[in-house]
């Protein structure tokens, strides 16, 4: 049975992706964990990141490194860019991108359960934007 996130790479659960190419995508998170909080996904379904090539897992870090300077440039005016890779709630590599002030961004404990939509959309428009340049 494909992942949540195969599924939503495959077009059958709908995503606001902010980029897509031949090896990963990317795209906001329904559960932010801050503001601007980005998923970047391999297209491959490998479970746990240590069994990807090193190609994937380089590619993978370029990107997330371009949405978080995306996301510096958008205003969303974060103090650092924390990175995750924890893979437990979703059988399927994933890096976490996150907008922090504070470590307190990081606890997925506070994530937000019910984000309004139209802030995902204009935040996923905004790094649209920026990575498209």
């Amino acid at each position: 049975m494909p992942s949540i996130f195969t599924r939503i790479i495959d077009g059958e659960i709908p995503g606001r992706f902010v980029w897509r190419d031949d090896v990963c995508v990317a795209f906001m998170d329904v559960r932010p964990l801050n503001r601007g909080h980005v998923l970047v996904v391999p297209r491959v379904e490998v479970d746990h990141w240590v069994d990807l090539d090193s190609e994937t897992v380089a590619h993978l870090m370029a990107v997330a490194h371009g949405v978080a300077a995306a996301q510096q440039a958008a205003g969303l005016a974060p103090d650092r860019v924390g990175l995750v890779i924890a893979g437990f709630e979703v059988p399927h590599v994933h890096v976490h991108v996150v907008p922090i002030s504070t470590m307190a961004h990081l606890d997925f404990t506070q994530a937000d359960t019910s984000p309004d939509p139209d802030d995902l959309d204009t935040v996923a428009d905004q790094l649209r934007t920026y990575l498209a340049q």
